[in-house]
């Protein structure tokens, strides 16, 4: 027969609780302890160096032969919230870190994670291709030039091998085949995608079009798997954006401007004739203050006013001359009579 235990040893198995007893925090937003373990599983992921570059706590700069390490204060926040959708998809969080890329500050898969989604979900059967070839073919797309500061757009025509692709697999469920939109090359031509700089289009058509037809494929039968976002490659295309440093992918706002127009030299003057821009919607009107005034035509050629015009021209500035000259001679206020008295 056991001992009888001590007062302070029964005090002691009621305060300390078990743990299996205990309810299961699960890191998130849900919670201040789920909150807390969020950050503590973050911090442990950005000190890996088998995470992508943006959720290094560190990041590589390589200034020509020297290279130094520079703090990264988006590493906890970027592993918390890709944690959290790893969570949302029931999918493990190194696995979505390694295949989740940042675009302009939206977040977009890679196409191989997108078809490896597809073929794990367990509702179709493995994702198929069929690639057709469609011959050579001239395509004529838009481009854009600025020219003196305007947006114009111009018919460009450019050769190209037409394959077409479909992606394609079969619902378990029904055993029906379903099909993706149909991806041709003359359509990355038309959409920009193929004269982007450094276009995959151009050097891999082949993969590129597997991969854009199973990044469609997903986002019309299985949107809940993508969460909404699209392909690596998908974003890229729709804007003009390339890998910095830290893994993300940005946009160089300057390269999409218009270029500044270059400097005219302004055209020769002569006896009697005055150039310059215009200041107003009427043309006549413009032209006779810019006369009166020195700067020049609407146009900015060179013009000369006729005997009429001159004439007319006097007759204005002999009239302004007069009503100057008329408010000047009229009778002060009062307030301004009684200081000259004074």
């Amino acid at each position: 027969m056991n001992a009888p235990a001590s007062l302070q040893q029964v005090r002691d198995q009621v305060a300390a609780p078990r743990e299996p007893s205990l309810p299961a925090i699960v890191p998130g937003f849900g919670s201040l302890q789920g909150f807390e373990l969020a950050i503590r599983q973050a911090k442990l992921l950005s000190s890996s160096t088998l995470v992508p570059a943006q959720y290094r706590a560190l990041i590589e700069k390589k200034q020509g032969q020297n290279v130094s390490w520079q703090d990264n204060p988006n590493a906890i926040p970027n592993c918390v919230i890709a944690m959290n959708m790893a969570q949302r998809m029931n999918a493990d969080p190194l696995m979505v870190m390694q295949n989740l890329y940042i675009v302009e500050g939206r977040p977009s898969w890679s196409s191989t994670w997108i078809i490896a989604a597809i073929n794990n979900c367990g509702r179709f059967t493995p994702l198929r291709f069929d690639l057709d070839d469609l011959g050579e073919q001239d395509v004529e797309y838009d481009v854009v030039e600025w020219v003196d500061g305007r947006k114009q757009w111009k018919k460009v025509k450019t050769k190209v091998r037409n394959l077409r692709c479909v992606a394609w697999a079969e619902e378990k469920a029904t055993g029906q085949r379903v099909t993706s939109p149909a991806v041709s090359m003359e359509m990355a031509v038309k959409e920009g995608w193929y004269q982007k700089t450094g276009s995959k289009w151009q050097t891999m058509p082949e993969v590129m079009l597997r991969y854009r037809t199973a990044s469609f494929f997903g986002k019309l039968y299985a949107p809940e798997l993508l969460m909404g976002l699209p392909s690596s490659d998908e974003a890229g295309d729709i804007i003009d954006a390339e890998r910095d440093s830290t893994g993300q992918f940005s946009v160089d706002i300057a390269s999409l401007r218009p270029a500044a127009p270059e400097d005219e030299p302004a055209p020769e003057t002569t006896a009697g004739q005055v150039t310059g821009t215009t200041t107003s919607g009427d043309p006549q009107d413009d032209d006779l203050r810019a006369v009166e005034q020195g700067q020049g035509t609407n146009t900015g050629g060179n013009w000369q006013p006729s005997a009429e015009e001159a004439a007319e021209m006097e007759r204005r500035i002999a009239e302004e001359a007069a009503a100057d000259q008329q408010r000047a001679s009229a009778p002060r206020g009062r307030g301004q009579r009684s200081m000259s008295l004074e």
